[in-house]
């Protein structure tokens, strides 16, 4: 594969992560917002703030310079490919895609092109904006720069330990999957290709709201298999809001379906499943938030609601999970009106 000029923008946990994965095979820099943390990361090789216990590569090298970050991937003539993987949570993601659009020089249709990976997941609460939606708004007037996501099943201290995962990286250039391919395809990674945005990002959104369906149900001791059933209903919840807005309907059945629902909904390092279990257990939103807990899920379960009504979809498990967090509805109340639903065929 062609050598890859990479710079990650972002230095939480799973920026972090994608960075030391690339470095072992690609020219990789990544950009920290704190000067402090990208000198701890390139000189250090350790990220203090996100993964503490976790050494680094050597090879890694990070920058608190923005347009350095970007240079990097814009200079020289080589024939590298060149690969821009934003590392930052949804809520960043319109205000770094602005900083990027403004950093960027002119450029004629016959430079080098450069690919654009983002890797959050969720729905934007107030505009229900996907990720696509947010990155073609500020930058799709740039020539020659292709755009995709990068998602699947996937905890960034698993795959910062150097643990195997598999990922799928979605885009209508198919030079875009082969730039990832090149910079992250290996021994410890797999990367496949498709051309379904939609699928992909509904997929990564959805199943954090399911995560929490299924951490409540753990919360109450409910067993193993009331989640296995909210996990299969889930995915059928997904899979139809997913088909609905443009997705098709085998992808959900891939990585960024069912293999990011299975682990999100049931790996003990998930944020949003660790949010339902504390609810579940008689703790509220607020207190779990108030002590510093984030989960996506609880930020675009409305918008999924939302959508879901806009095209006339029965979205049960989302139903629950709002009027749990945000109606008053007493988990097991919540519970015992998903079982109460008249019967259907399935």
């Amino acid at each position: 594969m062609a050598p890859v000029r990479l710079s990650v923008l972002g230095a939480g946990s799973w920026g972090t992560a994608l960075a030391a994965l690339a470095s072992a095979r690609s020219d990789a820099l990544i950009w920290a917002r704190d000067p402090e943390q990208a000198r701890a990361i390139g000189q250090q090789h350790l990220n203090p703030r996100h993964l503490p216990d976790i050494a680094l590569p050597s090879a890694l090298r990070a920058t608190g310079d923005f347009d350095a970050a970007l240079a990097h991937v814009l200079d020289g003539s080589d024939p590298a490919e060149r690969l821009i993987v934003l590392g930052v949570p949804m809520a960043g993601l319109a205000e770094v895609c602005r900083r990027i659009a403004a950093a960027l020089p002119a450029r004629t249709p016959d430079a080098p092109p450069i690919h654009l990976l983002w890797t959050c997941k969720g729905i934007s609460p107030d505009t229900h904006e996907w990720p696509h939606q947010i990155v073609a708004q500020a930058l799709s007037g740039i020539a020659g720069l292709h755009t995709g996501v990068l998602s699947g099943p996937s905890f960034a201290r698993e795959v910062a330990q150097g643990l195997p995962v598999a990922l799928t990286v979605a885009g209508r250039d198919p030079g875009t999957g082969r730039a990832a391919q090149a910079a992250f395809h290996g021994t410890r990674a797999r990367i496949y290709g498709t051309r379904d945005v939609m699928g992909v990002e509904v997929g990564g959104a959805l199943k954090n709201v399911m995560a929490i369906a299924c951490g409540i149900s753990d919360g109450l001791r409910l067993g193993t298999n009331a989640r296995a059933a909210l996990i299969t209903r889930g995915l059928a919840e997904i899979q139809r809001l997913g088909v609905a807005l443009g997705g098709q309907a085998d992808t959900f059945i891939g990585l960024t379906g069912l293999g990011d629902l299975v682990l999100t909904a049931t790996g003990e390092l998930s944020r949003n499943r660790q949010v339902g279990v504390a609810i579940g257990q008689g703790r509220t939103l607020d207190d779990i938030l108030a002590g510093g807990m984030t989960a996506e899920g609880v930020r675009c379960a409305r918008a999924a609601q939302a959508l879901g009504r806009r095209h006339g979809l029965d979205l049960p498990i989302t139903d629950a999970v709002c009027g749990v967090l945000f109606d008053g509805v007493a988990p097991p109340q919540a519970v015992a009106a998903l079982l109460a639903r008249d019967p259907r065929d399935e």
